[in-house]
């Protein structure tokens, strides 16, 4: 079945159908095509049934059953333009030859099929063209220009009533196929901006998870660690005030250094998160154009979120502040040695941030859970790594414990840290009953 692709819009299609038209009006305009054909096939079966010696009515019904065949040129057009190439013989049918010429043209039709049925009614009109022609000219007025006049004109008519309907037919054709590609096209892009749209708002969402699991391990980190020893001082405090003034009061003071550098930290870290999102809303502000309404677009989300790690790492502890480190694990009482290999280089912000994390959180489970251990970090510098290792052994059975809670974060935030780097993180218990972390991490120098 051919179609000429009007169908296929069905807006405005009644709800018990109009057989093969989409629309009302499609069906209103055939079926007056179909009245205008009929009556002038009717009409012109007046002068075929002279011709053919014929009573008339028998040629006005012929005519009028020919014409009516136009009613179904949008279903099958293959069959008006044979219906059409077989009265031409009888001089009737021409709105219907030009109509269906168009239609066929226009639709979907194979172009062989539509250049074999134009060239046959292109040979037909010619043929009857050129006899009724001599006929009229040189039998009738005896004008001796048969040789060329007649051919000529028999080609240009011929030509006249089949070129420009496959012609037009065509271009509309192409015209609405290009039509239906745009749209397809459109309702395409459609489609993949909506994917587009919630993809962008999963990774916003994605994007605000990590930023709330960044400051979480953040908080974790400066907080748990200064805490922990602020309590472990504490203890210390409450248990020699009497017997020992001058070391309590030494105990005191360092309660008070480590909050005030908790809290310098944590304003540190604050200041910093509120940097960023000042850069992102101006960020934003400059990409909303002028009375356009203000919105939060995923550009903004992730600029925040980068400029405060960037910040944050930036503006954070390193590896050279290891050593001060295991130096405030040892004003607590505990025992730490602690041995680098290598050559110290200078370290992307991020790498020398982890690093950091990393020996304060294993010092922090140490003073947690093993009080009273001794403790071994290592720290190697080497070609395209730096690696480190925090191992303590069996917790003293006479160390006193201070109670200290635990959230069981540390551990997840290191792993977290390092594999954000491409590193590898091993924790575990060791053979002699103590607790072993071990990182490494890419070497990666700062620009």
């Amino acid at each position: 079945m051919t179609t000429t692709g009007a169908h296929q819009d069905a807006a405005g299609a009644n709800a018990r159908g109009w057989w093969w038209w989409g629309r009302r009006r499609s069906a209103v305009l055939d079926v007056g095509l179909a009245l205008v054909s009929a009556l002038e096939c009717g009409l012109e079966g007046i002068r075929f049934a002279d011709t053919a010696v014929l009573p008339v009515p028998v040629g006005v019904v012929f005519g009028l059953l020919a014409g009516v065949v136009l009613l179904v040129r949008r279903r099958w057009p293959f069959v008006v333009v044979l219906v059409s190439i077989a009265i031409t013989p009888a001089e009737m049918g021409y709105l219907m030859g030009l109509v269906g010429l168009y239609t066929l043209a226009a639709s979907e039709t194979p172009r062989r099929i539509i250049g074999a049925l134009t060239g046959m009614s292109l040979v037909g009109t010619l043929i009857v063209t050129y006899v009724r022609m001599r006929q009229n000219v040189v039998a009738d007025t005896g004008f001796d220009a048969a040789r060329w006049y007649v051919p000529l004109v028999a080609v240009l008519m011929s030509l006249g009533l089949t070129a420009p309907p496959v012609l037009f037919g065509l271009y509309v054709g192409a015209r609405r196929r290009l039509m239906e590609s745009l749209r397809e096209r459109a309702d395409s892009l459609e489609q993949e901006l909506s994917l587009l749209a919630d993809r962008a708002e999963q990774r916003a969402e994605w994007a605000r998870t990590e930023e709330r699991t960044r400051i979480a391990r953040e908080m974790h980190d400066v907080v748990a660690h200064r805490v922990s020893l602020m309590v472990v001082h504490a203890a210390a405090l409450q248990a020699v005030a009497l017997k020992d003034p001058q070391k309590a009061v030494k105990n005191a003071a360092l309660v008070g250094d480590m909050g005030r550098q908790a809290l310098t930290e944590l304003r540190e870290m604050l200041g910093v998160l509120r940097a960023g999102e000042q850069v992102a809303a101006r960020q934003a502000s400059d990409a909303v154009p002028a009375g356009a309404p203000a919105a939060v677009p995923l550009a903004a989300v992730g600029a925040a979120a980068a400029a405060a790690a960037a910040a944050a790492a930036e503006d954070g502890p390193g590896m050279g502040d290891i050593e001060a480190l295991v130096g405030e694990s040892r004003d607590t009482g505990m025992v730490v040695e602690l041995t680098v290999q290598g050559e110290s280089r200078a370290y992307a912000p991020e790498v020398e941030q982890t690093a950091y994390r990393v020996v304060q959180e294993a010092l922090t489970n140490v003073l947690k859970h093993a009080a009273g251990a001794k403790v071994m970090v290592r720290l190697a510098h080497r070609e395209e790594e730096v690696a480190m290792q925090v191992e303590n052994g069996p917790s003293d059975g006479g160390a006193q414990d201070v109670g200290l809670p635990s959230g069981g974060n540390g551990l997840l935030g290191m792993r977290e840290r390092v594999m954000a780097l491409g590193g590898v993180f091993v924790s575990g218990e060791t053979d002699a009953g103590g607790f072993r972390v071990s990182a490494v991490l890419p070497h990666r120098r700062a620009a």
